[in-house]
């Protein structure tokens, strides 16, 4: 079993990624708001989130610093570009993950309570082969073996998922 190093690096790095996480999910749930009810007002984010709205508060503040809400005095938060975009990435990894664990059988509950954590330490590379497999499973209500082995082969060698593949490109 390979040994994890710990250094201030990797520590700094961890304190960063969690940082991003709480914006990810921050975004999400506004965008989420504004399509279901039309506004993300602070209150109604703490409640969702089950946290004060001083926390709320504070983290919009910083959202805002970092470009990613507008939220004006007493009026409801929204999102800038940059936040949807980053929503819908988030969302995005969030729906494939699901749907991953999902295939593999994961209980409903389960699931959703591991797809949560889980989006937000997917790398693209993964993320990509992970709605591959899905695709294929989805396509053929199973994959055979060589597929598997084709699949396995082609991440190994760097070789991008037809999910990378320009249309039209001949390989398959």
């Amino acid at each position: 079993m390979a040994k994890i190093k710990y250094n201030a690096r990797s520590a700094a790095k961890r304190r960063a990624d969690h940082a991003t996480e709480n914006a990810q999910d921050y975004v999400e749930l506004i965008e989420e708001m504004q399509r279901e009810v039309g506004a993300a007002h602070v209150t109604d984010i703490a409640r969702r989130l089950g946290v004060s709205h001083v926390t709320v508060h504070k983290t919009i503040k910083r959202l805002k610093t970092l470009g990613l809400v507008n939220a004006p005095p007493y009026r409801a938060v929204s999102l800038t570009e940059e936040g949807r975009d980053m929503a819908r990435e988030s969302r995005l990894r969030h729906e494939v993950t699901l749907r991953f664990l999902r295939i593999l059988g994961v209980s409903e509950s389960a699931a959703l309570n591991d797809a949560e954590g889980i989006e937000h330490h997917v790398g693209r590379e993964l993320l990509e082969r992970m709605s591959f497999f899905c695709d294929l499973m989805e396509q053929n209500g199973r994959v055979t073996a060589r597929e598997l082995k084709d699949f396995g082969q082609g991440a190994a060698a760097g070789t991008p998922s037809p999910v990378d593949r320009p249309a039209g490109s001949g390989q398959s």
